[in-house]
């Protein structure tokens, strides 16, 4: 940790007058999630003061409907137009985007890929480096944290909910809480574990309809895992139901304003840290590095940092400025 801090505070130093390049940097940020996703808010400021530090040219592209592939397709066939130093994008289709970035690769353009990446990697995509979390060994993680507020005796019944099926990030969180669930169940032969997922959607109001319809038919279900910050909205659903916090444990991924309150709340008792604020810093900072010093581009993994209520209280201040 110590040789990390001192690289990171090496390339602060490093970065802390405008860029060496003779002209400002021009990147493009084009992902798949909308202007209301509170987590991208969080990514945008990491993005927007990178390049604010080295005096880029910076601009990022939000999709006009949350998820929509075919939308950031096509504003990354306009950044390309403009030919631009660099396009970050999240590669949320193992096949949607592999054209495109290997005609930005083909003309020149440093390509990243931020917060998704091809299920692949290098092998899959022709995009430079990956930036953003481990998802399967999240989920993973997610999963382990959580049962150890599982209820020592009886049945346990799990609801995964796929927040956007057949996208990379979703599939793989999700399918890591479930990996984790079959193995739980097989180290508690004696226990009767049952798992199963749903499409719980990529939107408060419909998550909790979803999920609470699912809690209503099946109050016996223990807990539920969300693979974004929409299972705030099922914590909502519970408090208006008069169901008491701890009841149906919620677990998920991101430290967004919502998720913290209701882990203060009480309801939300596992969370993932992804770490959204560097997901946009540090690829303006590798592009920066790549057009002045030459230096290839570098996967960096943000973590899988596990968060409980406890931590609650130091957080709100972080995630409500989008730094955590």
């Amino acid at each position: 940790m110590k040789l990390k801090a001192l690289a990171l505070a090496g390339l602060m130093a490093t970065v802390s007058g405008p860029a060496l390049a003779q002209d400002s940097l021009d990147i493009v940020f084009a992902h798949h999630s909308s202007a209301s996703n509170t987590f991208w808010q969080a990514v945008k400021k990491g993005f927007d003061d990178a390049c604010e530090r080295i005096d880029a040219n910076c601009q990022m592209i939000f999709t006009q409907t949350e998820g929509a592939v075919q939308e950031q397709l096509a504003n990354m066939e306009a950044a390309l137009a403009r030919q631009p130093d660099a396009i970050l994008t999240s590669i949320v289709d193992n096949t949607a985007l592999d054209e495109i970035i290997q005609r930005a690769r083909d003309a020149g353009v440093i390509v990243i890929g931020v917060n998704v990446d091809d299920l692949e990697g290098a092998n899959g995509n022709a995009r430079q480096a990956f930036i953003g979390q481990g998802f399967l060994a999240a989920g993973y993680s997610l999963g382990r944290a959580q049962s150890a507020n599982f209820p020592e005796e009886g049945p346990i019944k799990v609801l995964v909910g796929i927040s956007a099926p057949g996208q990379n990030w979703s599939e793989q969180r999700g399918g890591g809480v479930l990996r984790f669930m079959e193995d739980y169940a097989a180290a508690n032969p004696d226990r009767e574990v049952t798992f199963e997922r749903i499409d719980s959607g990529t939107d408060l109001a419909t998550v909790g309809d979803r999920v609470g319809a699912y809690l209503g038919a099946n109050p016996d279900t223990t807990a539920y895992f969300d693979t974004g910050f929409w299972h705030a909205a099922v914590a909502r659903v519970l408090a208006d139901r008069g169901v008491a916090p701890g009841e149906v444990l919620l677990g998920g991924f991101d430290l967004v304003p919502e998720a913290v309150e209701q882990m203060q709340n009480g309801y939300i008792q596992v969370q993932v840290d992804q770490q959204p604020y560097m997901q946009g810093f540090m690829p303006v900072m590798q592009v920066y590095l790549a057009e002045t010093v030459g230096l290839a581009p570098a996967d960096i993994d943000t973590g899988q940092g596990i968060v409980t209520p406890e931590d609650a209280d130091a957080i709100m201040d972080l995630s409500a400025q989008g730094l955590r």
